[in-house]
C-alpha cells in the first residue's frame, strides 16, 4: 500500500519477478476508508493475513520555532496515527481465529517501523521524533493488549540512518559526513538489507 503507484507497480515487478505472489493497493494511511479498503482487499486476495508491516513515514527538516501547527499534525497524522489505523483495521484477520485463521494456528504478527530520533534528541526534527515516539508506544501496548487478549506478536525496528533512502537524501543529501560516521557504532550507515533481514528474522517463528 502507498500512495505512489508507479512505486508500487516497480515493487509488485520486483516480487514477481522472483516468483513471489505480489499485489500493490494505492492508498493513504492517513484515511481510515483507505486503510479499511486495502487490508480488506488483500484478505481477499490472499485469503488470509499472516503479516502487517507498518512503515509509513513523512519528514522535512524544520526547526521547532518555524513548524506550523499543520506540519507538525501532519506528520503524527501519516506516522501515528497511520499506524494505529493499519494495525486496527488489520486486528480481525491477525488475531487468533479470525477470518482466514486456523484456530489452532494461534494469531498474525504485526512490524512497525520507528527511528531513533526521539532517544535523545534531534536538531529540527521535533515533528518526526514526536510521532515516532508515539509508534514506539503504540508497538509497546499493542504487544501487552493483542498479544494477551488475540495471540499476535507485535514488534518493532528502529533503524539510524539508513543509505539509499529517502530520509537520506532529504535530510542529508550530500551524503553521511564524517562526523554523522563518527557517532555511529559501526562508523557507517545501515544498509536496507539490514532492515529486512531484521525483519524477516522478527516475523518469523524464531522471532
Amino acid at each position: 500500500m502507498g500512495r505512489r503507484k508507479q512505486v508500487l507497480q516497480t515493487a509488485v515487478s520486483v516480487l514477481q519477478s522472483l516468483s513471489i505472489p505480489a499485489v500493490g493497493f494505492d492508498g493513504d494511511v492517513r484515511m481510515q476508508e483507505d486503510a479499511a479498503r486495502v487490508v480488506e482487499s488483500t484478505f481477499k486476495h490472499f485469503g488470509k493475513i499472516d503479516i502487517l508491516i507498518s512503515s509509513a513515514a513523512g519528514n522535512f527538516l524544520a526547526a521547532a520555532e518555524d513548524l506550523s501547527t499543520n506540519g507538525f499534525r501532519t506528520v503524527l497524522d501519516i506516522d501515528s496515527v497511520g499506524t494505529f489505523t493499519m494495525c486496527h483495521e488489520a486486528l480481525k484477520y491477525l488475531k487468533k481465529g479470525g477470518p482466514g485463521r486456523d484456530s489452532s494456528s494461534g494469531g498474525g504478527v504485526i512490524m512497525n517501523l520507528s527511528v531513533t530520533l526521539h532517544y535523545t534528541a534531534t536538531w529540527y526534527q521535533i515533528h518526526v521524533s514526536a510521532a515516532k515516539a508515539a509508534v514506539d508506544a503504540i508497538t509497546r501496548n499493542l504487544a501487552l493488549e493483542w498479544g494477551t487478549d488475540h495471540d499476535i506478536r507485535v514488534n518493532g525496528i528502529a533503524p539510524g540512518p539508513i543509505s539509499g533512502t529517502p530520509g537520506i537524501s532529504k535530510m542529508d543529501p550530500e551524503g553521511v559526513g564524517s562526523k554523522s560516521r563518527d557517532e555511529m557504532p559501526l562508523y557507517k550507515p545501515g544498509e536496507k538489507w539490514d532492515i529486512a533481514m531484521a525483519s524477516l528474522y522478527l516475523v518469523s517463528n524464531a522471532g
